[in-house]
């Protein structure tokens, strides 16, 4: 068998990557083999230091355009199938990142579960899935590399064949032969209805069957019925935000497709459960409800006059057939010959389950058995599943820009006849007419005017959500988050839009079905969040919301913060305004719930999930915290079930010991460490404005040397690049500016300023009691030391070869300070390289570097072709295949 990869620890890379080699010489040829091996053993060598790269040149231009194309998707392809073995040995897996690690590590520290489930009844943890277009794979490919996962399980159960008969080994090699031949660039760019339909495949085959088996685990680590805490949720659909393309429509077809989606679910389940439980009441006596449940069902086959259970799931599921019926306006997936009458709510299906369920776990206690039905087993996963997942399958979260609203109601107090200029008002002049409007019953809309498309838009979207309060209940919609939120005035917008779709209601008690949500981004915005809180909850019918609702929502965001100051200063600006927040909520007597707008990327707010949740700030997570999930990391983290259980088990344990662990720091080092980091912000802060905002050409430069202008081509999301036409960075989205620093290996956001706020610091010992004592500290270390890993200054300086002569000299600029940084890192931690404590994570990042160094010299010569008018469209075809390359290399790229 040819070896494509070099020698690694983890045996799946060695299998997965000989494989691998055969299929490229089965079809891509003897020549393409050959060339492709000898570019790989040249470029590891080079990173053995055994040769100075120059053959790795040499080879590449041997290549035409064409074996250029097939050599990118050999590479790309190892760097899939190698994410993927690494997942499965749980490269990625923090030690004691499960839930009964947990409660171990809490029980030592003198937490008992009561402790626990008293935090849990009130808790809520949420991924929520986004459609940030930051995931380059097709669909197609995932689902290839989901199948080789499920394969490689079978293998290593010790099987040879598959239940169909094909022999293990041979359908891996077709699973990988298939993503050869599958054309890994998308033809069209994506709609939202391809990213609700993307969303929902891991809502539907992922979370669905995952959580209620995680519960079952939980209940028997803490040896009681664990609260439904955790709880998927998504903006797919709903996030407006810039997207022009995300309606009422597309609102109304996520829901409904998620509704279509769990409703199915349940009703496979329950054909299943009649199919298993089969209970004659000949063998045993038959609790009264269950008789009663039975007799209700209309269900009168002489075949199951003795089943009982049986004939009240044939009821059941008559009234669930028509549920969905209701709700899907579609026939049931296997029709029945019963009817019954829809259920009302999700409460009432899972009460007629509660009564099947407490009967199977009384039968044989009755007698004095041991209960041998008491876990219930499908039937009680069926109960969890309801409760967390309800008839909506995940909250959708609806978000639009503060700018937006306000020309919205400046539209429609315009229209009302109301006397004022709104946008000509101060802030408390626009409070002081916005509460009037809220206190009155009166509608602003008529539907005898014609608003403007946007607000016309606007007031379709929050109807859509009264529609869907309606026919799905309120959980389908909770949350209304309010981008570049600067001022009371900009929820209670958020406010007088609910209250057209009767979603708030006024009155001496007045509701909102919907909790404003204020989304703070830039490090002004932080630094303004408390006080903007405190104004909020002054207001008296703001106060007796959140009291009612027990809780109120800020949403904190990592990438636009970090865009707008730099890494370091994002990171403390994050942390100042959560502890910041603590007191505040507080005085007002409300619970505090941090929502973390986090990316893949380090310069996003990437990096291990579990460790970031540890290291908030202490009284600041509550049992309460909810996490975006956007682009590649919803694969890597919930393309398979077994990753999917890891990395949910990961958020749930890091929130129990967030919330319940004793504090690590005492009041003297909280107090050192929190000067130290502000003096280390400012130095960094100051670096980063001046190298990427001091000048209008900066801009100019990074649009040269990095493949943003070619990014722009991908066809990997429903929203533009840049919030305005403008290409100035401030108008730029996070997601590209990050993204294209990674495709030019230098990972700027992930690392600027660190090393010149280092270097300045004064206290080098204070520093290292802070990367071994302060977990945010620590935390904020290691994923730069990653991002400095997967960076390359030399192949970052082929890059700025694109840019002009007059502003080439501030790459010197940025590898001065990248070598900066990693001395500045590397004292601080005691490490003599980088990623000397953490060696799984230097292997993987090491295994990878000879297959993207090739790809970024391929991209580098492929741009400047393009650049030059070549108008070859294979040229262009490179260029995005190996932008897609490079990112599946690094991972969390985006």
């Amino acid at each position: 068998m040819a070896s494509l990869p070099p020698i690694a620890n983890n045996p799946d890379i060695r299998y997965l990557g000989a494989l691998l080699g055969d299929v490229i010489r089965a079809y891509g040829g003897e020549r393409l083999f050959a060339a492709t091996e000898t570019i790989r053993r040249a470029s590891v060598e080079r990173h053995r230091g055994l040769n100075d790269g120059a053959s790795v040149d040499l080879q590449l231009e041997k290549l035409d355009l064409n074996e250029t194309l097939d050599f990118v998707r050999g590479f790309m392809l190892f760097s899939m199938l190698a994410n993927l073995a690494e997942d499965r040995q749980g490269i990625a897996a923090e030690e004691g990142a499960d839930v009964a690690s947990a409660l171990r590590r809490l029980a030592d520290e003198g937490v008992d579960a009561a402790s626990v489930l008293a935090l849990l009844d009130h808790a809520l943890v949420a991924p929520v899935l986004t459609a940030h277009p930051t995931e380059v794979r097709r669909k197609s490919m995932i689902d290839h590399r989901n199948r080789i996962a499920e394969l490689l399980a079978i293998r290593d159960a010790g099987r040879e064949e598959t239940t169909e008969g094909d022999l293990v080994d041979e359908a891996i090699t077709r699973q990988i032969a298939l993503l050869w031949q599958t054309r890994v660039l998308r033809r069209d760019r994506l709609g939202v209805a391809d990213e609700v339909e993307t969303a929902l495949s891991y809502l539907r085959d992922v979370f669905l069957p995952v959580l209620p088996a995680l519960y079952q685990r939980w209940d028997r680590a803490l040896g009681h019925r664990t609260p439904p805490f955790l709880r998927p949720g998504s903006w797919i659909g709903g996030d407006r935000d810039g997207n022009p393309n995300v309606t009422a429509a597309s609102l109304t077809l996520a829901l409904g497709r998620a509704s279509e989606a769990v409703l199915g679910y349940y009703c496979d389940t329950i054909h299943a459960l009649g199919a298993e439980l089969s209970i004659s009441s000949l063998r045993i006596d038959i609790d009264p409800a269950v008789e009663a449940l039975a007799n209700a069902s209309g269900d009168t086959a002489t075949s199951r006059q003795d089943e009982p259970f049986r004939r009240a799931l044939s009821g059941i599921y008559a009234r669930l057939a028509a549920t969905y019926q209701a709700l899907t306006g579609k026939g049931a997936p296997r029709p029945g010959a019963l009817r019954g009458a829809r259920y009302p709510d999700p409460q009432a299906f899972r009460a007629d389950l509660v009564t099947l369920a407490r009967a199977l776990a009384t039968m044989g206690a009755i007698k004095g058995g041991d209960g041998a039905l008491r876990s219930s087993g499908a039937l009680g996963r069926l109960v969890r599943a309801v409760d967390v997942f309800g008839f909506h399958l995940a909250a959708l979260d609806l978000r639009q820009n503060s700018a937006v609203h306000e020309r919205v109601v400046a539209e429609l107090l315009a229209v009302a006849g109301v006397d004022a200029d709104y946008l000509a008002l101060d802030e408390a002049a626009r409070i002081a007419l916005l509460r009037r409007e809220l206190a009155s019953p009166r509608p602003l809309t008529s539907r005898f005017h014609a608003y403007s498309d946007e607000t016309a838009s606007e007031l379709a979207i929050v109807q859509a959500a009264a529609e869907a309060h309606a026919r799905y209940g309120p959980a389908a919609i909770g949350i209304y988050i309010v981008s570049m939120a600067k001022s009371v005035s900009d929820l209670l917008e958020v406010h007088l839009l609910l209250k057209e779709a009767g979603l708030y209601r006024p009155g001496d008690t007045p509701t909102a079905a919907i909790m404003a949500v204020p989304l703070f981004e830039t490090i002004e915005d932080l630094e303004a969040a408390p006080a903007i809180m405190t104004d909020w909850f002054a207001l008296p019918e703001v106060a007796a919301i959140a009291a009612a609702r027990g809780h109120q929502e800020v949403m904190i965001g990592y990438s636009d913060s970090n865009k707008d100051g730099g890494y370091l200063s994002s990171t403390w600006g994050l942390s100042k305004a959560s502890t910041a927040l603590r007191p505040v909520f507080e005085a007002a007597g409300v619970g505090m719930q941090l929502f973390h707008g986090r990316g893949g990327a380090v310069g996003r707010g990437g990096g291990s999930a579990f460790a970031a949740i540890r290291a908030q700030p202490t009284g600041t997570v509550q049992g309460r915290i909810r996490i975006t999930e956007q682009g590649e990391v919803i694969a890597a983290k919930y393309g398979t079930r077994e990753s999917a259980a890891t990395n949910l088990e990961a958020i749930a344990s890091a929130t129990l010991l967030a919330s319940l662990e004793p504090a690590r720091l005492s009041n003297s080092e909280n107090s050192a460490f929190a000067a130290a980091m502000e003096t280390l912000s400012g130095t960094a802060f100051r670096a980063y404005r001046d190298l990427v905002y001091g000048s209008d050409d900066f801009r100019t430069f990074f649009r040269q040397m990095t493949p943003i202008a070619e990014i722009a081509n991908l066809k990997i999301g429903s929203r533009p690049a840049s919030r305005t036409k403008s290409d100035r960075i401030e108008d730029l989205r996070a997601i590209p500016w990050v993204f294209s620093w990674a495709q030019a290996r230098v990972m700027l956001p992930g690392w600027y300023g660190v090393g010149q706020a280092i270097a300045a610091f004064g206290d080098k010992g204070l520093l290292r009691e802070m990367a071994k004592g302060w977990p945010l500290f620590a935390s904020t270390l290691a994923n730069m030391e990653m991002v400095l890993a997967k960076s390359d200054m030399t192949v970052a300086a082929r890059y700025a070869e694109l840019v002009e002569d007059g502003l080439r000299d501030r790459f010197t600029t940025i590898r001065d300070a990248w070598h900066l940084t990693q001395d500045g890192l590397l004292a601080t931690t005691g490490q003599s390289r980088l990623l000397e404590d953490h060696p799984a994570l230097d292997a993987s990042i090491r295994l990878r570097l000879p297959y993207i160094e090739p790809l970024n010299l391929l991209q580098i010569e492929l741009m400047k072709r393009h650049r030059a008018g070549d108008q070859d469209e294979r040229i262009g075809e490179g260029i995005l295949l190996s932008i897609n390359a490079i990112a599946t290399g690094l991972r969390n790229s985006g």
